[in-house]
């Protein structure tokens, strides 16, 4: 299993920064290899992503979400997967957006890019899309959602 952990600056607030990245299904504008993310209900999505030349689907549970603070996720299926991503408030303009990724390779390509830095690099790239992809519309956001997600055994 590997632990990535990228950081990006945002100019936007704090809340149109969490709203952009709930928005589940605009993911292929801004991440390399997602080709669709389908949400199927508050706590489901389904994932259809490319990866060195193959293209491979599985199912993910948001298991917690607050408004304005925090996403976290396990993929369900296919490539074994965790994550967290966490919004924090620079200024009434700014924000900080982490990502944490625990990731489980599967197979020689997915583990010899996992040793080269590959996934870090990528993971740095696709918050800086997503960074831009938030800015270059105004600091507007795509749509928002505010519902709760208790984490389990809470």
């Amino acid at each position: 299993m590997s632990t990535v952990t990228e950081t990006v600056d945002v100019e936007t607030d704090v809340s149109t920064a969490y709203h952009q990245w709930t928005q589940f299904e605009s993911f292929p504008h801004f991440m390399e290899g997602v080709d669709e993310i389908r949400q199927l209900d508050d706590t489901h999505t389904r994932w259809k992503i490319s990866v060195g030349g193959t293209t491979r689907e599985f199912d993910a549970t948001i298991t917690e979400q607050h408004p304005d603070e925090r996403v976290a996720w396990k993929s369900d299926s296919g490539p074994d997967h965790a994550g967290v991503v966490t919004f924090h408030r620079l200024d009434d303009r700014h924000t900080r957006v982490t990502a944490q990724l625990d990731i489980d390779p599967e197979g020689f390509v997915e583990n010899v890019a996992d040793k080269l830095g590959v996934l870090d690099r990528r993971v740095k790239a696709d918050l800086g899309r997503f960074k831009t992809f938030i800015e270059e519309r105004g600091g507007r956001e795509t749509g928002a959602w505010r519902g709760d997600v208790e984490r389990p055994g809470n």
